[in-house]
């Protein structure tokens, strides 16, 4: 191998892992690991496979693929080029997408081949909510409001995979734990599309941002987050606790409810805050559960 060859394969490896944000790997990873085991599965080849599955190769479908068609926006973003996604390379576009392909590809065959017809029906919508978010004909990250349901799914599918794949039943709890995570999750990618409106309006990308505009976009955040708390209300004692889970969030994004669409780039502090809320959010959810485990 030569130097050159060296090079260039780190370049890649670098721009790979850059575009499936390390960052939010568990953010996929674990909804599918404490779903898996609390529906009643074990520490099995299923959970093993599952894990690392939404853990690496997911995200990188799920950014890769944004990254590609995202970068003409992505050239006039600031906030590209660090923790928050790079900018892909246009050298590194087809490699992206065929390495995406080829390192999900073994791992659904491995959960096709664990799981139910049921199982494989969840993760098949999984899948094409992934690609459809951002794939050109498809895009419904450029349908406002779909931009936030699709997103949403990204993370809330993995879950209801874990418990269908274990054979759990969909009890009270887990149908409204799983209604509440889909509100947190539209919330999450409506307030993330703020920061955002000036280079998307520049690129000729729809948003929910871009339709509603910076402050009505934070404000309809910032309801979702309270439904998304509230609703946890239905889902009894002690699970109701996760429901303050919400107030975090909702008390980040408020300082940003009348923010100007000409100042929508200072919205990123509060989606960095956002960022460390999740590990932060993560941990309690953890003890949680743990405790409710521990309850019987």
């Amino acid at each position: 191998m030569t130097a050159a060859t060296a090079t260039t394969g780190g370049s890649a490896v670098r721009q790979l892992l850059g575009a499936s944000r390390p960052v939010s790997w568990i953010n996929t990873a674990y909804p599918f690991a404490a779903a898996y085991l609390l529906a009643g599965g074990g520490v099995d080849l299923a959970l093993v496979v599952g894990t690392l599955y939404f853990l690496v190769p997911y995200n990188l479908l799920m950014y890769g693929v944004n990254d590609v068609f995202d970068y003409e926006s992505d050239l006039r973003n600031p906030r590209k080029g660090g923790i928050e996604g790079v900018v892909l390379d246009r050298r590194w576009h087809h490699v992206t997408i065929w390495a995406a392909v080829l390192v999900n590809l073994p791992f659904l065959t491995a959960l096709v081949l664990l799981g139910s017809p049921a199982a494989w029906a969840v993760l098949a919508v999984s899948v094409f909510a992934v690609v459809a978010y951002s794939a050109p004909g498809l895009r419904l990250k450029e349908r406002p409001v779909l931009d936030s349901m699709a997103s949403s799914t990204h993370f809330v599918s993995p879950a209801v995979f874990g418990l269908v794949l274990a054979g759990g039943q969909v009890t009270r709890a887990a149908l409204v734990s799983f209604v509440a995570f889909f509100l947190w999750g539209m919330a999450s990618q409506a307030f993330g599309a703020v920061q955002d409106v000036e280079s998307d309006r520049a690129a000729g990308i729809a948003s929910v941002a871009t339709w509603l505009g910076a402050a009505w976009t934070v404000r309809l955040a910032m309801v979702l987050y309270v439904l998304a708390g509230v609703a946890m209300v239905a889902a009894g004692w002690p699970e109701a606790l996760a429901g303050l889970l919400a107030v975090p969030y909702l008390l980040s994004i408020a300082p940003f409810r009348s923010l100007a669409d000409a100042d929508s780039e200072r919205a990123n502090a509060g989606w960095r805050r956002f960022l460390w809320l999740n590990l932060v959010s993560g941990f309690l959810l953890t003890q949680l559960l743990v405790w409710i485990s521990l309850r019987g």
